[in-house]
């Protein structure tokens, strides 16, 4: 048996990779990425807290548009309390369905990642003009609304399709965040041309180890303390990337909001945060490009 491949890039083994720094000599790259979301009520996909109820199923639907109506005001009140960018993957509907939301997001001149139209929808399984149109008006929602389209992507529910990475290089995005395969950006190879993949963090993110795994706040930011401090050892071998990806309706709880203000201190407190370039996905992959042709893997 042949071994089916994406073949969208090339094996490189971490240690066999050139060194870099960030800018300003720094080794370790860490962005915060909050998950802005706008749901429809009575569609089917979306996060479930415990178990879905028939549809429309209104329990997880009101969960969900807690994010949006409390739990985004405190956590871009402790990003303005400990002075930290962060980058949003705001859904496009939201300029309709929450435009006060996007007003707070575009005060704090933060970074603006597509992510689709809603995450009740997932582009994958979908015909390739569909998902065309899907990415298009993603798109001309943020740059007609901000006055440029997004550079980097990710796709809602974490749910490419095969063509996916063709359609954004076409669309013309210059990064995405659908891979969660390596610490390091890379060159990905699309029917287009190169496209870069930023590291993002599956096991410091809050989806799925809250709502798969089942932990806790405290147990959660414990784990990204952890992360933080193996990888700012690490990073003087290799310059590497951290983030932390939250959902407003998860860690905009007032419970776990404090967990995560207790863990952010933390991390900011290192004694080695001086080696930290505190950025965003869309400075990390400016800052990749510049690079000369065989620093970063796939280039």
């Amino acid at each position: 048996m042949i071994l089916p491949s994406h073949e969208r890039f090339d094996f490189s083994p971490l240690p066999k990779r050139p060194d870099y720094a960030w800018p300003g000599g720094k080794r370790l790259a860490m962005y915060l990425a909050l998950n802005v979301e706008t749901f429809g009520f009575g569609m089917e996909f979306g996060p479930v807290f415990g178990s879905a109820m028939p549809m429309p199923d209104h329990r997880n639907w009101s969960w969900r548009e807690y994010g949006n109506r409390v739990g985004i005001w405190r956590l871009l009140e402790l990003l303005d309390e400990l002075e930290l960018p962060a980058a949003h993957l705001a859904n496009s509907y939201l300029y309709d369905t929450h435009p006060a939301v996007i007003e707070a997001i575009r005060k704090r001149k933060d970074e603006f990642v597509g992510h689709g139209r809603t995450n009740s929808e997932k582009p994958a399984g979908r015909p390739e003009d569909d998902e065309r149109t899907l990415i298009a008006e993603a798109t001309e929602a943020i740059a007609n609304n901000e006055g440029r389209a997004p550079g980097g992507w990710m796709t809602p529910l974490m749910m490419p399709s095969k063509v996916t990475l063709d359609l954004l290089k076409e669309a013309g995005y210059r990064y995405v965040l659908d891979w969660p395969c390596d610490d390091q950006p890379f060159w990905m190879r699309t029917r287009s041309g190169p496209l870069l993949n930023i590291p993002y963090p599956l096991e410091t993110n809050d989806y799925g180890v809250t709502l798969t795994f089942h932990h806790d706040a405290v147990q959660f930011m414990d784990t990204a303390v952890r992360q933080f401090e193996e990888m700012i050892e690490q990073s003087e071998r290799a310059p590497l990337v951290f983030a932390i990806s939250l959902h407003t309706m998860i860690f905009g709880q007032p419970h776990r909001i404090r967990a995560l203000r207790n863990g952010l201190r933390r991390i900011l407190g290192h004694p080695k945060f001086d080696r930290v370039w505190l950025t965003r996905p869309g400075d990390i992959a400016a800052y990749c490009e510049s690079l000369p042709a065989g620093i970063i893997p796939g280039s």
